[in-house]
This record gives C-alpha cells, sequence and structure tokens, in this order.
C-alpha cells in the first residue's frame, strides 16, 4: 500500500473534466485506488465518488494505491494532480 498527500492546483477544483480524467486513468489500473478528504473515502475508479469530494483548489486529498500496479498508479496519478489536470 502506497499513500501520498496531493493538492488540487488548477483553479477550478476538481470539476466535470478533471474528475473525468482522473477516474479513466485510475480504471487503467488493477490496484485499488481511493481518495479521501475530511475524513470521507472515496473510490477513485468512481465518477459519482470524485465529484461528491467537491474539491476546489488548493484541496488536499490522500491517495491510498493498493494492488499489483501501485508503483506505476501512484507516479501517473501524482503526475495528473502535478499538473494541474493540463489547466494550468
Amino acid at each position: 500500500m502506497i499513500q501520498e498527500t496531493l493538492i488540487v492546483r488548477n483553479r477550478a477544483g476538481l470539476h466535470t473534466r478533471p474528475a473525468a480524467m482522473l477516474v479513466k486513468l485510475a480504471a487503467k489500473f488493477k490496484s485499488d485506488i481511493y481518495l479521501n478528504r475530511d475524513g470521507y473515502d472515496i473510490n477513485a475508479k468512481s465518477i459519482i465518488g470524485v465529484m461528491t469530494l467537491a474539491a476546489e483548489q488548493g484541496s488536499e486529498l490522500l491517495l491510498t494505491v493498493e494492488g499489483a500496479d501501485e508503483q506505476d498508479a501512484i507516479v501517473e496519478l501524482k503526475s495528473l494532480f502535478e499538473n494541474g489536470f493540463g489547466e494550468l
């Protein structure tokens, strides 16, 4: 299991397009992938779950990845957040 704290950097936060990008990327991995905000865990492969986080710019999310391809998943997901979902 790997955990990493991520910060939402893009101005509009996790609105529909970045949420869809996140879910699409997470879905390509076999590992279990969860995001936590304020004690609320969601499956990062669920668009509804990601949208319920209502994560605005500056939000801190705890990413937890567990499974056979966890290392690859954490690297790619971290990069997606660091690049502001292409909106920076």
